[in-house]
């Protein structure tokens, strides 16, 4: 009976320590973004020679969606896209390739380089290489260039 209890005991601890173990490391994983969603708003502006491109209203809604919350992707647009806003709205776990530049052009069916390949991009103000693979931030002012 004796041997029984402590083997239980040891159960539990061990079972125990596997779930703190387990929620530590994904409290440390870099790759997360949130655990309680975002509602972010980053400005794209897509000039091609010069001239700004309209981005369209409805980006990332459709039929497609309509397995995600209010039939739309968590990148999308409203009719204010023409000022260039795209709206990153999640909820729950947020992972950093879900907010990817890259992402917004999948839901727009588009391919990052569908402007033209001479491409520059500057965020805040800084030229930045990233391109599709740029993690988009609340309040981002991100250009892109075509040459």
């Amino acid at each position: 009976m004796k041997n029984t209890l402590i083997l239980a005991g040891i159960i539990i601890v061990l079972f125990g320590g596997s779930i703190w173990w387990s929620k530590s490391l994904q409290k440390s994983d870099p790759e997360i973004i949130s655990r309680n969603g975002i509602h972010w708003h980053p400005i794209l502006d897509v000039y091609v020679k010069g001239e700004k491109q309209v981005i369209p209203a409805n980006i990332g809604m459709g039929p497609q969606y309509s397995s995600q919350p209010m039939g739309m992707a968590p990148i999308h647009t409203h009719d204010d896209a023409t000022e260039g806003i795209v709206h990153l709205e999640f909820s729950g776990l947020v992972h950093k390739e879900d907010i990817t530049l890259g992402q917004f052009f999948a839901n727009w069916n588009k391919d990052i380089n569908s402007f033209g390949t001479n491409l520059k991009m500057i965020v805040n103000g800084v030229e930045n290489l990233e391109f599709g693979n740029y993690e988009m931030k609340d309040s981002d002012k991100i250009e892109l260039r075509y040459e």
